[in-house]
């Protein structure tokens, strides 16, 4: 899946690894910059903190 930004917010995309249930996600424009959790919201959150 992949989402579009909302006013400040990264494009991102989303995985989930279903032998760890986490949700993985990638900035769109640099795919080394990666985040997970356990929601889609949690990984997305993750991901703005590193950016």
């Amino acid at each position: 899946m992949t989402f579009y930004k909302n006013n400040n917010e990264l494009d991102y995309r989303v995985m989930l690894n279903t032998d760890l249930n986490l949700f993985i996600v990638f900035d769109k424009n640099d795919s080394n910059h990666v985040a997970t959790g356990t929601t889609i919201e949690q990984a997305v959150a993750e991901l703005n903190k590193t950016a």
